[in-house]
């Protein structure tokens, strides 16, 4: 059957076509997130939604969301998505970072611009008749100093614009490297410095506890007189109040601003201010921009639904659509690992420890650990899955470490899953064969060589002549066919285990048997999604 998308908000016709045209179900209801209550009525047939800004994906709508697997939002900001009801849930939340960075850094050069030769008021008092050329005297932004508070997508691109205007640029970005710095051809300071130096300050940072009020009341008062600051970024980055203040008193001579605290701004302490441009939040409003965060909500979502593939996630680790078709089975194979750990293990984990080696080590370890914790939570949560699975990790206190290590043995990789407990530790390794099928191949630190199926059995019990007789006699008679078995033992005359693979779920009465023999010091049937 084919994933059913919801589109509530308006998205082009071209990018609704892309689901049709992908062989996705999809409803096309442009005014359904503005009601709530009807949204929350029907969401609860669709595996996706793309959302614009109107609907807002509340705790409320998410409970009623039984199949939902992905929200897309066509644009950068999740403002209108409870993200973290969203993981619980295990709904990835996605946005489209890259479709309009051009129009928001042009909207972010434009903005200087105008508060530069401020346009706006001038316009307005010519429109009015007046002739005030000599009331609005400007300044060039020639051989100014532009400092750049983040230098990423959208700030990278500022900073290539304002080189191209002749200005300096100097950036402070704790994740922007000397290197790439020195390529970029901006200087990259410390934010004191930059506040010191600039003559016009740039945001292009997200809204986190980190950035919040990031130009604060201190901060504001440590910058240039007679700078200018422009906030195409997110509301709340500038202590709005204290800003108001400063161009009031002079220290500041302008500002430009696209985004507020609270929005809609219907107040603002920056409102009503003759050196202060302010725009409704138009950074992405252009043609060209709508246009291609829609496509590209349309094909996110279209690739996870139809191939795994995980893009510009916000609340899971991305996996490329070349990655999820490398990384399937071992993602799998994660998953089984830790559905075994999870199915054994009684108490409360403490700790779980993951060792990547080889060709595992290469690969994405963020999605593998995320699939490694999923299939340990499922014993206890059905529901979980790889987005949520974290979440109830760290609700629970539970510590996530990982291991990556070169090939170390007869295999190209594997991957090896060891979970603490206040009374013990537990472990099993896998890897994935040429035929692209996950094997278990190391449990308790005993060798095997195991097949995994949807229905298997695992038994411990010392060494010694006849185990093999009385598991098979003990299956048959219980009309229970087995696919596969495989025994393993420490050394000769010590612990031993076995793992059958078998086409039906023991019964009780079997393993009732089968304990009676006392034989066995371990008799556990297991069940693993081989779907």
């Amino acid at each position: 059957m084919a994933p059913k998308v919801l589109v509530s908000d308006k998205l082009s016709e071209t990018a609704v076509q892309i689901f049709r045209d992908r062989g996705i179900d999809v409803d096309f209801m442009p005014d359904l997130g503005k009601d709530k209550d009807q949204l929350a009525e029907v969401i609860g047939q669709y595996d996706g939604l793309a959302i614009r800004s109107a609907t807002k994906v509340t705790p409320t709508i998410l409970e009623k969301a039984d199949k939902l697997k992905v929200i897309g939002r066509a644009g950068i900001g999740t403002d209108n998505i409870d993200k973290d009801a969203a993981s619980k849930k295990g709904v990835i939340v996605m946005n489209t970072p890259f479709g309009n960075m051009i129009t928001t850094a042009e909207h972010a050069i434009a903005m200087m611009f105008a508060v530069a030769r401020q346009i706006p008021e001038a316009s307005t008092s010519t429109h009015a008749g007046k002739w005030e050329k000599s009331r609005f005297m400007g300044i060039e932004l020639t051989n100014k100093t532009l400092g750049v508070i983040g230098a990423g997508n959208i700030g990278g691109i500022v900073c290539e614009r304002a080189l191209g205007l002749k200005m300096k640029v100097v950036a402070y970005d704790p994740y922007l490297g000397e290197e790439k710095a020195a390529k970029m051809g901006v200087e990259k300071v410390e934010l004191e410095e930059l506040l010191q130096r600039a003559d016009f300050i740039t945001l292009h940072v997200p809204l986190t506890d980190q950035t919040r009020n990031i130009l604060s009341r201190e901060n504001l008062a440590k910058t240039k007189s007679g700078v200018r600051i422009v906030n195409c970024a997110r509301g709340g980055l500038v202590d709005e109040e204290a800003l108001s203040e400063m161009l009031q008193s002079g220290h500041v001579a302008g500002a430009a601003f696209d985004v507020f605290s609270v929005e809609p701004a219907k107040d603002n302490p920056l409102f009503n201010l003759p050196n202060v441009v302010c725009t409704p939040h138009l950074g992405a409003a252009t043609t060209e921009a709508q246009e291609n965060v829609a496509l590209q909500v349309a094909e996110q979502i279209s690739n996870y639904l139809l191939t795994g593939a995980v893009e510009n996630a916000l609340n899971m680790p991305s996996v490329t659509a070349e990655e999820a078709k490398v990384m399937g089975p071992w993602i799998k194979l994660a998953c089984h690992l830790g559905s075994f750990i999870g199915q054994m293990t009684d108490e409360p984990i403490k700790a779980i420890n993951i060792l990547y080696d080889g060709v595992a080590g290469e690969m994405n370890l963020a999605a593998l650990n995320c699939s490694v914790v999923a299939g340990i939570m499922k014993k206890s949560n059905p529901e979980v899955n790889m987005v949520s699975a974290p979440v109830v990790a760290r609700e629970r206190g539970i510590q996530i470490s990982t291991t990556n290590q070169d090939k170390s043995g007869a295999f190209e990789g594997y991957i090896k899953v060891t979970v603490v407990t206040d009374k013990r530790e537990r472990s099993i390794g896998g890897t994935v064969f040429s035929d692209g099928k996950p094997r278990f191949i190391q449990i308790k630190g005993i060798n095997i060589d195991a097949e995994i199926g949807a229905h298997m059995l695992y038994t411990t019990n010392e060494d010694v002549p006849g185990i093999i007789g009385v598991l098979g006699q003990t299956m048959g008679e219980h009309n229970v066919n087995i696919a596969n078995f495989t025994l393993g033992r420490a050394e000769a005359g010590g612990e031993a285990i076995a793992l059958l693979y078998v086409d039906a779920p023991v019964p009780a009465e079997a393993r009732a048997v089968l304990a009676e023999t006392g034989l066995f010091t371990q008799i556990k049937p297991l069940e693993f999604d081989v779907a």
